[in-house]
């Protein structure tokens, strides 16, 4: 790896982009949304990048576009380059990887190089959270943009505006950090931003606790902290500034609701700074808009530039977006696959609807589900006759305790489908004028009910 000080490889004594230069790198699993952004950066650093996907889709699509090759499925002959990057998503001991490791390349998970990238800037704000990580980070980018400094962003999901990554500079480097696997203690920087600490990814976590502990090592890995003063374990991690709505040193008073769009006046320490008005929906945007704060004010941004930056995000795709409607009713995807997200997906899409908001909720891996299901029964109870869809397993094997099935066993009123034609029917069934359909998960659900909306 490298040393946090220049960037530069103990393995060979190049610094990094040199040696990726040199060497070249292939990507397997290049089509998801963080392996593209960081085969963009590496493309646009003048690295030769190449990779592969199991399927095409947008991002395959995008890479094509920027003359970056992708080829469909593990291709049969050895990779050329030096470097091979892989998701934690594939299988370490995956055929092409193995192959790769005969041949003597070097490899990498993708935490690991996103780890590597950052080490080569200046200075690095990376944004953590079981929620709102996406949202907070395209916040901070706009702020950051609209301030005129050089940044350089990678997204784990597509902003509105930008999609997954932006390079207006190498000044700063901001970043999604994601807490599976602990990827995110690949991440050594100056503001290291903690959303919340909701337990989740309980396939690579024990408990609480062994999470809450790798929480705090990325916020010490940083020299400064934001923390959510609201989120009792978050704000006992040693931080140098906190927000919230009912507590830390930022908050948020005065807030005013239009249809879920909020406004309110930022305090530092009590003092009125500025006032914010939000274009994006839901009372949840309010908090990652104070982290989105706290940060920026750490790299030096005026109160000004930062109600101006916050104002001028629009949203991310597949977070309470508006996409069409289905016979008629309005459609909202959410990428909502944890109990606290669903809440908060649905009280916003309740305080839109002056009918009946349809739930549809694709559970997104077994052990998730199997472990938070009181929580998940809890929220989904809340919502009439909810629709669940078929477990979207990602990288598990089947479980019973934890799919769709032992979940809707649990919820009485519950319907379970599992194909789309069976799902497009009971929705239609349903819906009546004034509902609003409201689908969540992390899974294929979204591709799913695009490909049935109204004049799809």
């Amino acid at each position: 790896m490298c040393t946090r000080s220049d960037g530069v490889c103990i393995r060979c004594g190049m610094p990094f982009f040199s040696e990726a230069r040199a060497q070249g790198v292939y990507f397997v699993g290049i089509g998801g949304v963080s392996m593209s952004a960081l085969a963009c950066l590496l493309h646009d650093r003048g690295v030769p990048v190449r990779g592969c996907d199991a399927r095409a889709g947008a991002f395959t699509r995008m890479l094509c576009a920027r003359n970056i090759p992708v080829a469909i499925g593990e291709e049969a002959e050895p990779v050329r380059e030096g470097i091979v990057v892989y998701t934690e998503a594939i299988d370490r001991h995956a055929d092409l990887l193995e192959r790769a490791r005969a041949q003597g390349k070097r490899i990498l998970t993708r935490a690991q190089l996103l780890g590597l990238i950052a080490e080569t800037y200046p200075r690095v704000l990376a944004v953590a959270g079981c929620h709102g990580k996406t949202s907070a980070t395209c916040m901070l980018a706009h702020v950051l943009f609209g301030a005129g400094l050089p940044v350089t962003c990678h997204i784990g999901g597509e902003d509105s505006d930008f999609g997954n990554y932006r390079a207006a500079g190498d000044g700063y480097f901001l970043t999604e950090a994601c807490e599976f696997r602990r990827s995110f203690l690949t991440l050594h920087g100056e503001v290291a931003v903690v959303l919340n600490t909701d337990l989740d990814h309980t396939d690579c976590y024990k408990n609480a606790e062994e999470l809450l502990d790798a929480y705090r090592q990325f916020a010490a890995s940083a020299k400064y902290a934001v923390v959510n003063a609201d989120d009792e374990h978050a704000v006992a991690i040693p931080h140098t500034l906190s927000f919230g709505l009912h507590a830390g040193d930022v908050r948020a008073l005065r807030l005013c609701a239009d249809g879920e769009r909020y406004s309110f006046t930022v305090t530092e320490r009590g003092i009125p700074t500025v006032r914010v008005k939000l274009r994006v929906l839901g009372r949840v945007q309010v908090l990652n808009a104070l982290a989105a704060y706290c940060a920026a004010r750490l790299a030096g941004v005026s109160a000004q530039q930062i109600a101006a930056g916050l104002t001028a995000f629009r949203g991310v795709k597949r977070r309470f977006e508006r996409v069409g409607t289905l016979a008629g009713v309005p459609v909202v995807c959410d990428y909502a696959h944890h109990p606290a997200e669903i809440a908060a997906a649905l009280s916003t899409a309740e305080g839109l609807c002056d009918g009946t908001v349809r739930v549809v909720f694709q559970p997104h891996t077994y052990t998730r589900t199997r472990d938070l299901m009181t929580d998940f029964v809890r929220v989904l109870k809340r919502a009439e006759s909810p629709v669940i869809y078929r477990t979207y397993a990602a990288r598990e094997p089947f479980a019973f305790e934890g799919s769709a099935p032992a979940l809707v066993s649990r919820i009485p009123e519950a319907l379970y489908v599992q194909t789309p034609p069976d799902l497009r029917r009971r929705l239609v069934q349903m819906c009546q004028e004034g509902d609003l359909i409201l689908v969540l998960g992390a899974g294929d659900i979204d591709g799913i009910v695009r490909g049935m909306l109204d004049g799809a």
